[in-house]
């Protein structure tokens, strides 16, 4: 079965309402162990998200590092968000390339969702704009390259991520991409989508004008974040429609 097949096999539409219904009912690559949080050893938090924490964590048979992301069931709930959680697990784990923060694996307990993820220990490109006073004319082309190749791949696989953004993307061992974050990201082979959603420095002109949207708002997101490791400025503030 192909990648794009596996994609869209886990990734219909499910409007099951109950708490649980976040996590995939279907086993996803890197999910066939038992996990549970006694198997890792946890570190540092590395960042804080509107439904949970994500740690630096150690697998204690392994030693691997990784990173975890911790949410709250009732948090999700509340927000009535458990098909975008579940959409995010199966469509990422399913995803492998370079330039992609890789999906391991998922549990979850009575109270909490857990998500094994890729850890990327240079943090985010978002910082690294803020550390630097300039970037050389190569480095800028290259993290640019490489954001533009893991949009390409998802693209070529119909997933939109839909909340591109520095934050949102990762840098590894080398300071290579890796985009993450794809609580917004959605499977459309065919039709184009309509819900609202994203980060107001980055929204293209289709979704402020509560238009139906593509892949190509990823491609805009691209632009603003071009232009600032371009330029080092802070967000596109001076576009207006």
């Amino acid at each position: 079965m192909s990648t794009t097949e596996k994609i869209e096999q886990v990734s219909g539409d499910n409007k099951e309402n109950e708490i649980d219904s976040c996590i995939p009912t279907k086993k996803s690559s890197g999910a066939n162990k038992a996990w549970k949080i006694s198997d890792f050893d946890m570190g540092k938090a590395l960042g804080k998200g509107r439904f949970g924490h994500v740690y630096c964590a150690r697998e204690t048979k392994s030693g691997y590092v990784v990173a975890l992301k911790i949410m709250f069931k009732n948090q999700i709930k509340d927000a009535n968000l458990q098909h975008q959680v579940r959409r995010e697990v199966e469509i990422q784990s399913h995803i492998k390339h370079k330039n992609i923060c890789r999906l391991y694996g998922y549990f979850h307990d009575d109270r909490r969702v857990y998500i094994i993820l890729e850890f990327c220990k240079n943090g985010n490109l978002f910082t690294k704009l803020k550390e630097v006073k300039k970037f050389e004319s190569i480095e800028a082309a290259r993290y640019v390259r490489e954001i533009a190749e893991g949009l390409d791949y998802i693209h070529k696989l119909n997933v939109i991520h839909r909340d591109l953004k520095p934050e949102n993307v990762l840098l590894g061992r080398n300071n290579e991409v890796k985009l993450a974050d794809f609580g917004w990201c959605v499977f459309t082979p065919q039709s184009r989508r309509q819900t609202f959603c994203g980060t107001m420095d980055y929204l293209s002109p289709e979704m402020l004008n509560g238009v139906s949207h593509d892949k190509k708002i990823d491609h805009w997101a691209l632009g603003c974040i071009a232009f600032e490791v371009i330029f080092l400025k802070e967000k596109c503030r001076f576009i207006t429609f």
